[in-house]
């Protein structure tokens, strides 16, 4: 009966899942879920008027061009084709650019849950206790819905953890397989995300102990090794051949072009141009100075915050469970140092929790050496902290409590944090391209102030078209945010100009300090900034609606 009503939980939040990605969720998480792959994407593929991020730009090649191609540039070709089809005239709007790249990774999120099917028996592990457990997470809810890279990071970790759980009979000893997908996946997560290394630290191990152990030849070990490193290799191959060909001017034609060049030039010449993301993206980030001007945090940030805010009562329970477990090996380790016995051990074969907690604690032990600590950089962890927390034959402890807290995590990051962003650019898109701007040639000047970075390929504005102009303010000073209105105010000249000014409700005071007046008001609820958040004063007051909304202003001629 348990598991009929654990199964049809999961379905029903399954669904919940898909829905929501559909609705579409409001709530805007990070610049980089719209600035790592849909906002350049929406630009090569689809000819958008785009914000390249720095990463993208081909004097500072930090990210790979493979996995934005393969996700949000598949989307965008196949809305673009339909449309040149015709079989559907207006398939490239905000709804679908926003969406499309979504759907493709909410599908994609579902290998999770496979995943955790999967190796729930191999960790001893209730498996529908366990994938209610991953279902109901607003992390798997709200982070594997979007179009970050450390998405595609927990999509892999999930596949190698399945990869090195696998085994086949030979006889009477149990023999690891997928040695050459081991390759593949670890290399591509690699150029996805070089922090990948750190998760993939604990399974490479236990795959490797577990292959020493079964081999009693050691040509079939170094078969499996051989196999692995090969594999890698070829795939490196592949992400740097395709970024060096996006970043650089060099391409086929050009490379064969000169001179009728021997394959020896082609290969000196393509190797002279060669780009290596990870090592940039590495290169960028072993720097102290380039980490502090993204924000510095504490080292335990992760460990006592982070960790805390994704998955709540489970992290502190594994916290917990981790005391207890070092608390036994250092007991065994002074009674094997009183009575001279074998050295003990962290059962690294066994397929129970004390291996499940250092595939969790490693990588994020790993990931605390860092300053910059986000906490979507943890969001791979779902996997080892769900298998451990659902043990057969017990109840999951806390139920009300993991409830309420997912509940509460949806809510505001899936609603209201940065909410009113996207919707107030498919406001202003429709407003750009209704009939009334077509029939009549307008100008419109779009200010953003104290919002996160907006995303212009939402405007679906092509490349050639200069009658919108996007300005970020970011989190500018009240001076310098009034200069620059003020400027444009009394620039006004043309007749069919539109100025818009895009604030949340909660600095909205600081314009009118600015001695402008505004003929248009609109109030987009919920948007809850962080940054500025809403005074607990005013939001018991009439005036809540404004502390949680963001406003967009039309300046007045």
């Amino acid at each position: 009966g348990s598991a009929m009503v654990a199964r049809a939980l999961w379905a029903l939040l399954a669904a919940l899942r898909a829905g929501w990605c559909l609705l579409p969720q409001s709530g805007y998480l990070h610049p980089d879920e719209f600035f790592q792959a849909p906002e350049v994407m929406a630009g090569d593929i689809l000819n958008l008027q785009v914000y390249y991020p720095w990463e993208f730009l081909s004097s500072s090649p930090c990210r790979t061009v493979v996995f934005p191609l393969m996700t949000s540039g598949v989307t965008y070709w196949v809305i673009k084709s339909l449309q040149q089809l015709d079989i559907c005239s207006s398939c490239i709007n905000s709804y679908t650019l926003l969406v499309s790249p979504r759907l493709l990774f909410t599908i994609f999120s579902f290998i999770l849950d496979y995943s955790v099917y999967r190796l729930a028996p191999f960790w001893r592990a209730d498996p529908w206790k366990a994938l209610v457990l991953l279902a109901g997470s607003y992390v798997t809810l709200v982070f594997y819905t979007r179009t970050f890279t450390n998405t595609l990071e927990g999509l892999l970790f999930a596949l190698l953890m399945v990869l090195v759980s696998s085994r086949k009979s030979t006889g009477n000893s149990a023999e690891p397989t997928s040695s050459s997908l081991i390759g593949v996946i670890t290399t591509a997560g690699f150029f996805n995300r070089p922090t990948f290394l750190a998760f993939a630290l604990m399974p490479l191990l236990y795959w490797a102990s577990l292959i020493v152990d079964s081999q009693k030849s050691i040509k079939t070990l170094i078969n499996h090794f051989l196999k692995l490193i090969l594999c890698a290799c070829f795939t490196a191959i592949v992400f740097i051949t395709a970024d060096t060909f996006y970043f650089t001017s060099v391409s086929l034609d050009n490379l064969y072009s000169t001179n009728k060049s021997s394959l020896i030039d082609v290969i000196a010449q393509f190797h002279e141009k060669m780009v290596v993301t990870p090592f940039n993206f590495l290169s960028y980030n072993l720097n102290p100075h380039n980490l502090a001007l993204h924000g510095s945090h504490p080292r335990v940030t992760h460990f006592m915050v982070n960790g805390v805010m994704l998955f709540g009562i489970l992290h502190i329970l594994a916290i917990g469970a981790g005391f207890k477990m070092l608390k036994k090996y250092v007991h065994q380790l002074m009674l094997v140092r009183w009575c001279n016995r074998g050295p003990p051990g962290l059962l690294m074969h066994s397929e129970g929790s004390p291996t499940l907690l250092l595939f969790y604690f490693v990588p994020l032990a790993f990931l605390s050496l860092f300053s910059h600590q986000e906490p979507r950089f943890l969001i791979p962890l779902i996997l080892p902290l769900v298998l451990f927390s659902a043990p057969p034959n017990r109840a999951v402890k806390w139920k009300l409590l993991l409830v309420l807290f997912n509940l509460l995590g949806a809510l505001l990051f899936g609603c209201l944090h940065q909410g009113g962003l996207i919707p107030c650019l498919f406001h202003l898109e429709q407003l750009i391209h209704s009939p009334a701007s077509s029939s009549y040639p307008q100008h419109y000047t779009l200010l953003f102030a104290h919002t996160y970075m907006p995303p212009r390929s939402l405007l679906n504005i092509k490349k050639t078209d200069m009658h919108v102009e996007v300005i970020d303010m970011a989190g500018s000073a009240e001076e310098t945010l009034c200069q620059t209105v003020e400027q444009r105010a009394s620039n006004f000249t043309c007749s069919n100009c539109h100025i818009f000014i895009i604030i949340p409700g909660t600095v909205r005071a600081t314009i009118t300090k600015c001695g402008v007046s505004f003929r248009n008001e609109t109030l987009i609820f919920p948007h809850l900034s962080m940054e500025d958040p809403p005074q607990i004063p005013l939001l018991s007051s009439g005036n809540w609606r404004s502390q949680l909304g963001l406003y967009i202003l039309e300046l007045n001629r």
